[in-house]
C-alpha cells in the first residue's frame, strides 16, 4: 500500500505497473476502452452537421460494436499473453 502512494504522489507509473493493473483489472479495462470508444463515437458523429440524427445514431451503434469486439479481442490477447508468458502456473479453470 505505502509504494501505491509513493507512486502517485511522485507521478510515475512504469509500463511494468500498467501492465500489472491492467491483468488484474481486466474487466475494468475493456469496460473503460468501451466507454470511451461511445463517448467519442457519439461526439464524432455529432459534429457533422450534414447527416440525419437516424444515421448518427446507426453509426455511433457500429463504432461501438468495433470498439466491443476490439476491447474483447484486447482482453483475450493480455489472457493469452499471460498464461503463454507462465507456463509453469496452473489454471484454476482447467480440471486436475
Amino acid at each position: 500500500m505505502a509504494e501505491e502512494a509513493k507512486t502517485a504522489s511522485s507521478g510515475s507509473f512504469s509500463i511494468a505497473e500498467a501492465r500489472k493493473w491492467v491483468v488484474e483489472n481486466k474487466l475494468r479495462t475493456v469496460g473503460g476502452l468501451w466507454a470511451s470508444g461511445i463517448a467519442g463515437s457519439v461526439l464524432y458523429n455529432m459534429r457533422k452537421p450534414g447527416e440525419k440524427m437516424s444515421v448518427k445514431i446507426i453509426h455511433a451503434r457500429l463504432h461501438a460494436q468495433a470498439f466491443t469486439l476490439a476491447a474483447l479481442l484486447a482482453a483475450a490477447g493480455v489472457e493469452y499473453w499471460e498464461h503463454s508468458s507462465n507456463p509453469t502456473k496452473k489454471d484454476a479453470r482447467q480440471p486436475l
